[in-house]
């Protein structure tokens, strides 16, 4: 029989990194349950965990970029990914109106992603919180009053909590992609990739970035994302997140090979499967 897998996940259960677990893996998975977003990284390191599953940008919200530099910090590497449909519900402790609501407790990018609902109740008050499943767990839990939560329907049914108002989110088509993430290991079969995750550095010269782009679109890439961050150390100097897709692998490879000779620094952060909504 085949060993269960260990994976790693930012909230409790039903939360929308467990929903992710539950469509990637299918079955032969075990949860570790972390707090933060670091728990789950050193789930990794210290081997309590064979993989992570991590959310990494949203389609409303923008990329989760204190996420970014873990994975890269930690010389993590990206062997996946999963892009889900994100449906937020309003619940609370069942017997309850949404006038008798005071607050409502997420966390803050659910928060962020359904603030627009929330103009029509000037008197509820939001609060941010570390998890979506485990404020509808904490309520249920401690039958409160008053108090609601942004979650999952799956965390609904689960702890038992009645939902006032479904899809919530401001703009209805809201996609989160979250990402696989190994300490070490196997890497993917080169002929099942189509997707590559990058980091680079630039000396700060006019037209470096646009040098790179070019070497992209020569080589037939598709830059799908690019994300800038200050490096810390070197004011005025900036390190690029990329992601791109390919159909064929040796146009990827050479424009690799470039691109590690143009930049300062060159990173792969991975190199996988592009997940298809």
């Amino acid at each position: 029989m085949k060993k269960n897998q260990k994976i790693a996940i930012q909230g409790n259960l039903w939360s929308f990194h467990h929903v992710v677990v539950k469509k990637y893996y299918k079955t032969n998975f075990e949860l570790v349950v972390c707090e933060t977003f670091d728990d789950s990284v050193k789930a990794l390191l210290n081997g309590t965990a064979d993989q992570a599953v991590m959310a990494i940008e949203n389609s409303i919200a923008g990329s989760i970029i204190p996420n970014y530099a873990l994975i890269d910090r930690n010389q993590l590497q990206i062997i996946g990914e999963y892009s889900l449909s994100i449906n937020h519900q309003l619940m609370v402790f069942p017997g309850q109106k949404i006038e008798d609501i005071k607050e409502v407790h997420s966390h803050p990018m659910a928060l962020l992603q359904c603030k627009d609902f929330f103009h029509q109740y000037p008197n509820i008050r939001l609060v941010e919180a570390e998890d979506t499943a485990d404020e509808a767990k904490r309520i249920s839990e401690n039958k409160l009053h008053g108090i609601g939560a942004i979650a999952s329907q799956e965390a609904a049914d689960f702890y038992g909590m009645q939902v006032l108002a479904s899809s919530i989110q401001t703009i209805i088509n809201n996609i989160t992609r979250f990402v696989i993430i190994q300490n070490s290991g196997q890497l993917i079969a080169k002929e099942s990739i189509n997707k590559a995750a990058l980091k680079f550095k630039l000396d700060h010269q006019r037209g470096s970035l646009a040098a790179v782009l070019n070497v992209m679109s020569d080589c037939q890439l598709n830059l799908t994302k690019i994300q800038s961050l200050p490096v810390i150390k070197t004011p005025g100097k900036y390190a690029f997140f990329v992601d791109v897709t390919f159909e064929d692998f040796t146009h990827y490879e050479k424009a690799r090979k470039l691109i590690a000779i143009m930049a300062s620094e060159f990173k792969i952060l991975g190199e996988y499967r592009q997940h298809q909504i």
